[in-house]
C-alpha cells in the first residue's frame, strides 16, 4: 500500500504563538499563511512518515502594525533575508492514549534547533463533502533567543520587555489526498 498523503485545511486551522510582555501580559501573535503536508503510512495516523510544517514570516499578525513591522525587522525574524519558518518532523510516536509527541527540526532565521511538540489528536472524521479529515492540537515551547531573535529592551524598572520563552499552539485540520 502506496504512502497516503495529507495537506493542511487552511480554513480549519490555525498557528499562534505567545510571549510574555513587560512579564505581566502576554501577546498573542499569528502566522496568516501556513502549509503543513504529512505523509502516513495508513489511513489512522498512528504513525507519521513525514510532517513538514512551513510559515510565511511575512504573514505575521500580532493586531498592531507596529509591532508586526518591528517582527519581520532584522531585529527579530528578518523577513527580508529568512521569509520561512520551516519544521520537519523526525518522529511521531503515541505517548499514551490521543496524545503523541512529534519530534523535528525547526528553522527560523536559518537557524535549525531539534524541538519537541506535543500533539493531541482529535481524530478522523468524513465531512459532509466526501474528504476525510484528521485533526490535531499542536502545543510546545521554544526559546527565540536560540534562533538568534535576540533583540532585547529593559524599562526603566528594570524589567524585560519581551521574554525569552515563545509558546506554541497549532489547531490543524488535514484533509486525506485522493
Amino acid at each position: 500500500m502506496a504512502n497516503v498523503k495529507w495537506v493542511v485545511d487552511p480554513m480549519h486551522s490555525e498557528v499562534q504563538f505567545k510571549v510574555k510582555h513587560l512579564m505581566i501580559t502576554t501577546v498573542t501573535g499569528y502566522f496568516q499563511k501556513f502549509h503543513v503536508e504529512a505523509e502516513t503510512a495508513d489511513d489512522q495516523f498512528t504513525s507519521a512518515e513525514s510532517v513538514v510544517f512551513t510559515a510565511d514570516v511575512d504573514s505575521i499578525n500580532t493586531n498592531n502594525d507596529q509591532r508586526d513591522t518591528h517582527l519581520r525587522s532584522a531585529d527579530f525574524f528578518d523577513a527580508a533575508n529568512h521569509g520561512e519558518i520551516r519544521f520537519e518532523g523526525t518522529g511521531y510516536k503515541n505517548v499514551g492514549g490521543d496524545n503523541y509527541q512529534l519530534d523535528g527540526n525547526l528553522t527560523i532565521r536559518g537557524i535549525s534547533k531539534p524541538v519537541s511538540l506535543q500533539v493531541e489528536f482529535g481524530g478522523i472524521v468524513v465531512d459532509p463533502y466526501g474528504q476525510t479529515k484528521a485533526g490535531f492540537t499542536v502545543s510546545g515551547k521554544v526559546s527565540r533567543k536560540e534562533f538568534g531573535l535576540t533583540w532585547s529592551a529593559v524599562t526603566e524598572a528594570g524589567s524585560v520587555v519581551v521574554s525569552d520563552e515563545i509558546k506554541l499552539q497549532a489547531e490543524i485540520q488535514l484533509v486525506k489526498q485522493a
